[in-house]
């Protein structure tokens, strides 16, 4: 979590319109960009984890999507093949497909979330220090799972967006 990383600062609709280190997009609540990739095994289930209580942003809330902002001057694609690596701890994994993109919005802070999947075949060793634990689910235990943990709000809403735009 390296608070001096550079970040592009957007607007509402997505353009850049500056840049920042990254302490100061989270400190003053500017709007950037981030990735959220949801990763599958061969059985189609879902990578859910718990976030380690040292990071900036919802520590120890679990979350169904690995992935990060997007640095300064990253395409989103890169940054979600490039997360989803460091996160689950693997080399070699396929391109992440893009599914879906919105922009997030809390009280005080908002970000501009492009939605990825990926099937990951490979072994996972997830990084320790964004990571603390971590298991496959399926599906239907997954929302089992939902009103029972704390989930990262944004995690939340792109899957909830993800969700209907498969059955909508």
């Amino acid at each position: 979590m390296d608070e001096d990383e550079l970040l592009d600062v957007v607007d509402e609709s997505d353009r850049v319109t500056g840049r920042a280190r990254r302490g100061a997009v989270y400190r003053d609540g500017l709007r950037h960009r981030c990735t959220a990739v949801l990763v599958t095994d061969g059985h189609d289930r879902i990578f859910v984890h718990r976030r380690t209580a040292r990071k900036l942003i919802f520590p120890s809330h679990y979350d169904m999507f690995v992935g990060g902002v997007v640095g300064s001057g990253e395409s989103y694609d890169d940054a979600a093949l490039r997360e989803a690596e460091e996160e689950l701890g693997v080399r070699g994994l396929p391109r992440p497909e893009p599914v879906l993109r919105f922009l997030y919005e809390e009280a005080d802070r908002s970000w501009w979330t492009a939605v990825y999947r990926v099937r990951c075949t490979l072994p996972v060793r997830p990084r320790s220090q964004e990571i603390d634990w971590h298991t496959f689910l399926t599906a239907a235990e997954l929302e089992e799972w939902l009103p029972r943990r704390r989930w990262t709000p944004d995690g939340l809403a792109a899957y909830r967006r993800l969700s209907a735009s498969r059955t909508g």
